[in-house]
């Protein structure tokens, strides 16, 4: 019989029990004889000491187990959200999910979060109600918050409710209404290929920590979710979803195949148009990675050789959406102990955002700075530049991630052989606001005779480098944000030739004469139109009990946010609110004192506003 593959993902708020969860599956699987412990840092996937010393995961991993004909290849994902952007990029190579949620604390922060990621994307996923053994766990309770909160589409995945399937069902709903009872074989086929559509989410309950109803959940990973046959001959696609270093210091990819076969010592392309040599294939299976001659459709190999390689990186002919990433919305400045070890603090740092891109080391003169989610990822970028690199490091204090917006329409020009121009071009540019969250849009409207094309090749070459040049100039506006939600047009372009003795009106115009006018003029079209400070913003929706909105809502206000009236609903209220994203760690530190220890708390990117106060530089 041939066998199917299913790439899934296990996903949680922190300390929901997805990594005791994934223990057992590789338990009752046969892959390991003893289920680890997330305590005593003895689990399969949370390999990393740093992981292991704090009980969380923080790098996704992978492990394959089989299930009757299906083999499984599991990816545990990190639940703090620090670590989202990790999750994300996991979430653009599965198959199907496990979306856990405790029994006890019930849907958390972060779990709407992953749901609305899962449904983004269509990804097929299965509830798992975890620590069903605990003291305070509440099946019911937490099957109307799931409804409540994540998604009406829940089907108890041992008794499939009728009216959610013939909702969704056209024969169904005809048989539901004509109150005709159905075969349990005819609502188990439906349930599957709703499941699979990801149009109904099947819920399975149990304890992670002692196996109840874990067996129950595996046969649902095999039956409802979509493995599949995969084609090994078809053209070669996959994605990079997962960088790390060998113990050699050698580049490793993770790649997700899925069509056609990847070979060692084949050259493969990927990324803008780089073809490097596979020169070792290591591909998962049965709990562990083995090497291997090729990796084909459906599987998840390791490989080595390809130097260039980066996350997110497309292998072949592949066309998928990149992953919606909400930016890091906070900064800080990294300080070595040793002032004489910055060489070697750039170098880590460095391969440090090999492993996640979205940490953007940014330098300025001597100082070197990285994005950041939260305080928490600040911490582990700490420890790991001390574990991993042998370095001790500081943070300076954490400040918001600020954009500039275009107050208004600017132009500016700078023409060959003037006084004010250093270089061989002629660039003029218009720059207009754009709608917000629209990032940058470059147009060039000038004829093909105005381009430099013998040293471009050509107008869509010349267009796409223009793009970068000026993409590189708005990295840093007039108060030394990135400029952002903008449209660049190319107003006028010129290149010098020369005419030969006795002419001096050489000499010939180069690709660096462009490239280094672009920010020049840059400027000064921004200094034309001026620019807005915009600081970063999240929506919060609190659920707190009804008798603390009196200290809830003057607690909001102090920190700067906005909220419309509350909805109460008996016991609980529910406020909405837009706060400055720099102010979100000052409200969840004071909540479960305003609240008695009982609000509850989620966030989510809302984009940026002006900051109405003096507008900030950065350093």
């Amino acid at each position: 019989m041939a066998r199917k593959t299913l790439n899934l993902g296990i996903l949680a708020h922190v300390d929901a029990g997805k990594t005791t969860l994934t223990e057992r599956l590789l338990y009752a699987a046969g892959v390991i004889d003893e289920v680890g412990s997330v305590d005593r840092g003895t689990t399969q996937t949370d390999s990393l000491a740093l992981e292991q010393q704090r009980g969380i995961t923080i790098k996704s991993a992978v492990v394959s187990f089989a299930v009757d004909d299906v083999t499984v290849n599991l990816i545990d994902t990190p639940g703090h959200p620090d670590f989202i952007a990790e999750v994300e990029r996991v979430l653009s190579v599965l198959d199907g999910a496990v979306l856990v949620v405790s029994a006890v604390e019930g849907v958390q922060p972060q779990t709407p979060l992953l749901m609305r990621a899962l449904q983004r994307l269509a990804v097929p996923t299965l509830i798992f109600v975890n620590k069903m053994d605990r003291v305070g766990a509440d099946e019911e309770r937490v099957l109307e918050e799931i409804a409540r909160r994540l998604s009406a589409a829940i089907v108890r995945a041992e008794s499939p409710d009728v009216e959610v399937l013939a909702e969704r069902s056209e024969p169904i709903l005809a048989a539901y209404v004509e109150g005709t009872t159905l075969p349990a074989q005819v609502l188990r086929a439906e349930l599957a290929a709703q499941t699979k559509e990801a149009l109904v989410h099947p819920v399975f309950a149990g304890s992670a920590l002692t196996g109840a109803g874990v067996e129950r959940l595996m046969a649902g990973i095999a039956q409802l979710l979509p493995a599949a046959e995969r084609d090994g001959d078809g053209p070669v696609a996959g994605t990079v979803f997962k960088i790390e270093r060998g113990p050699a210091g050698e580049r490793i990819a993770y790649v997700r195949m899925f069509s056609g076969t990847v070979s060692a010592r084949e050259r493969l392309s990927f990324g803008d148009d780089i073809e490097e040599k596979v020169t070792a294939i290591r591909v998962f299976d049965r709990g562990s990675d083995e090497q291997r001659a090729s990796v084909s459709a459906g599987e998840i190999g390791k490989l080595w050789g390809l130097s260039e390689i980066r996350i997110g990186d497309r292998i072949g002919d592949l066309r998928t959406a990149d992953p919606q990433f909400a930016p890091p919305t906070l900064e800080s400045v990294v300080v070595p102990a040793d002032l004489e070890e910055a060489a070697r603090l750039r170098v880590a740092l460095a391969q440090l955002e090999e492993q996640d891109p979205l940490i953007a080391v940014r330098q300025d003169g001597s100082e070197l700075s990285v994005s950041l989610y939260g305080e928490v990822q600040k911490e582990v970028i700490q420890a790991t530049l001390a574990s991993d690199f042998g370095l001790e490091v500081t943070f300076e204090e954490t400040t918001p991630i600020c954009i500039e917006r275009p107050a208004g329409t600017g132009e500016a020009l700078e023409v060959l052989h003037a006084e004010t121009n250093p270089y061989f071009a002629t660039i003029g540019f218009r720059v207009e606001p754009a709608p917000d969250g629209s990032g940058f849009e470059f147009r060039m409207p000038v004829a093909k005779r105005a381009m430099p094309l013998y040293v471009y090749k050509s107008a869509e070459n010349f267009t796409e480098h223009m793009r970068e040049y000026i993409h590189d100039a708005l990295g840093s506006g007039l108060f030394g944000w990135e400029v952002s939600d903008c449209v660049v047009t190319m107003t006028t372009c010129a290149y010098s030739v020369p005419d030969g003795p006795p002419s001096k009106r050489g000499p010939l115009s180069t690709a660096a004469d462009f490239r280094k006018l672009t920010p020049l003029v840059m400027r000064k079209t921004l200094e034309a139109a001026g620019t807005v400070v915009c600081e970063p913003i999240t929506s919060v929706t609190l659920e707190v009990p009804t008798a603390a909105v009196g200290a809830v809502l003057p607690a909001l206000a102090r920190l700067g946010g906005t909220f419309e009236a509350p909805t109460m609903d008996g016991e609980h209220s529910r406020i909405e609110s837009v706060l400055s994203a720099a102010r979100l760690n000052d409200l969840q530190r004071e909540l479960p004192g305003l609240t008695s220890g009982e609000g509850v708390l989620e966030s989510d990117f809302a984009g940026y506003r002006p900051v109405e106060s003096e507008p900030p530089k950065r350093r």
